[in-house]
């Protein structure tokens, strides 16, 4: 668009002179008006009359139109008065708009000159592969880091200052030649008071077969009063068999008075024939008051490639705080699955977190199940449940089901963690036996229930024609003990089924597992039932169950014998 220049002053001047125009043809037209309007007629006569007539009557129209003009002249002078008036307002609005950036610039110039960092405002974004300017020292706001541009790292974002959020990491670029995959830059701090950390760039894959993943950025952790920052993303594997794809980066940490961690990235996508998918990023601690990140999830592996393994929940705050669950890991076709990463820790006061699930596994063996974290005054986090096995293949190898994680354990007072179930056994000539439960935590010293003891997984079929024998169901897990003063025993897990096989042997069944006993006020936990042998042309056994767990020495019922 066009620009327009104006000077208040001139429009103002101006109409001050046409004003001063029309007041003098107004005087005159009034000096004109009485012998103009008023002529006699110069003799008795008709003739003399209608001439005098005539002239009055042009005299009267012309002191008309001389009243619509001077009317006219006076809106037009209104309004040459009023536009000089509102340049001249918009002028001063201007004038008052600049003077906060005037003031702020004087503000920031000493600890610009000194540092090279405002007192107040946002760092600047940072340019490709670039990082992020520092928010101001007082208050501001970290830069973006720049994403990479090719073949270059994602830049790493700005950090806050006494308040402020820190800058988000910039992707990393892509690969335009061969080599390693370029790491997504880390988030930046939070303010040293007040504010969140910044979320970890994204990892890229590798170009063509050279080179693993690039690694997601790890987000920024908050100063003291704040969220830490999430993960970024593990970038995708080559496609030669010695890369790996690029784990997930780890969650930053809350803020040391109060904040939650953040969440771990996801591992990155293994390429075909690599190695396997990338590992899922930590979950970050809380602070004194908060809860850990949750860990990230493994990546998939690809056709014949194992996935990459659940990342770690993050521990809750020293003082309250509930552990992060840990990531899951990934199924895998014609591969092994993953383990599930162990949950978090809690604080002195909350619950753990969950251990993750284990993945499928697809001709090799099949994930755990991650392991519940640890409480002091809260319950236990549940063991994650054991991969399967998945699919059918004709040969003599027989691969068990993932176990399921242990429960964790209550150190004061709280219930222990239940165990996670076993995984199913994989279909083969000799079927894979099923994975044992995960045994149940004890609950706290002082009170508490015991933890359940997880299910045995189903024993492997075997295959039709070309069977030797199935496979036997997992056993069942161990069920905790209770606290000291208060609390009944955990219940001991179901033995698993056997698998079937019409024309031979089925599985044996799994044996139950124990329960936990009571201590001193409480009931002990009923022992788990033995599994049932598969369907079959030749039994197979079943499982035996479990004795039940020891009643309170005060007061208490024995478990029920499985």
């Amino acid at each position: 668009m066009s620009f327009v220049v104006a000077a208040p002053e001139f429009l103002a001047q101006a109409a001050s002179d046409i004003a001063g125009i029309g007041s003098t043809l107004s005087q005159a037209a009034a000096a004109a008006a009485a012998p103009t309007t008023a002529v006699a007629a110069a003799g008795a006569d008709e003739i003399s009359a209608a001439i005098a007539a005539l002239f009055n009557g042009h005299a009267q129209t012309y002191q008309a139109l001389n009243a619509q003009a001077a009317a006219f002249h006076q809106q037009f002078v209104q309004t040459m008065t009023g536009t000089g008036g509102a340049y001249a307002a918009a002028e001063a609005v201007n004038a008052a708009q600049s003077l906060p950036q005037d003031v702020l610039g004087i503000i920031n110039a000493p600890t610009m000159a000194l540092f090279n960092r405002p007192l107040i405002g946002d760092g600047a974004n940072g340019g490709p592969g670039m990082r992020g300017g520092d928010g101001g020292i007082l208050y501001g706001n970290g830069g973006a880091g720049g994403n990479g541009g090719s073949n270059q790292a994602g830049g790493a974002g700005g950090n806050a200052g006494l308040i402020g959020n820190g800058g988000a990491g910039g992707n990393g670029g892509v690969n335009t030649s061969p080599g390693v995959g370029q790491n997504g830059g880390a988030g930046g701090s939070g303010g040293w008071l007040f504010g969140n950390g910044g979320s970890g760039g994204a990892g890229t894959g590798a170009f063509s077969k050279a080179g693993p993943g690039g690694f997601g950025g790890a987000g920024g952790s908050a100063g003291l009063w704040g969220s830490g920052g999430q993960g970024g993303s593990g970038g995708a594997g080559g496609t030669g068999a010695a890369y790996v794809a690029g784990a997930g980066g780890a969650g930053g940490n809350g803020g040391w008075l109060y904040g939650p961690g953040g969440a771990g990235g996801t591992g990155g996508v293994a390429g075909a024939a690599s190695a396997f998918g990338g590992i899922g990023g930590a979950g970050g601690n809380g602070g004194l008051i908060g809860d850990g990140g949750a860990g990230g999830s493994g990546g998939a592996g690809s056709t014949g490639t194992n996935g990459g393994a659940g990342g770690h929940g993050g521990n809750g705050g020293l003082l309250y705080g509930n552990g992060g669950s840990g990531g899951n890991g990934v199924a895998a076709q014609f591969a092994g699955g993953t383990n599930g990463g162990d949950g978090g820790n809690a604080g002195l006061f909350g619950n753990a977190g969950g251990g993750g699930s284990g993945g499928n596994g697809d001709n090799l063996a099949a994930g755990r199940g991650g392991n519940g974290g640890v409480a002091i005054f809260g319950d236990g986090g549940n063991g994650g449940a054991g991969g399967n096995m998945i699919g059918a293949i004709n040969s003599n190898q027989a691969i068990a089901g993932g176990n399921g994680g242990n429960g964790g354990v209550s150190r004061l007072w709280g219930n222990g963690g239940s165990g996670g179930n076993g995984g199913a056994g994989e279909t083969s000539n000799t079927g894979g036996i099923g994975g044992r439960g995960g045994d149940g935590a004890n609950a706290g010293l002082l009170f508490g229930n015991g933890g359940a003891g997880g299910f045995g997984g189903t024993g492997g079929n075997a295959n039709f024609g070309t069977g030797v024998s199935a496979g036997g169901g997992g056993n069942g897990g161990i069920g905790g003990v209770s606290g000291l003063f208060y609390g009944n025993g955990g219940t001991g897990g179901g033995g698993g089924a056997g698998g079937n096989f019409t024309g031979g042997t089925a599985g044996d069944g799994g044996d139950g597992g124990a329960g936990g006993n009571a201590r001193l006020i409480g009931n002990g936990g009923a022992g788990g039932a033995g599994g049932p042998t598969g369907a079959f042309t030749n039994p197979g056994k079943a499982g035996v169950g479990a004795g039940g767990g020891l009643a309170g020495i005060l007061f208490g019922q024995p478990g029920a014998h499985g």
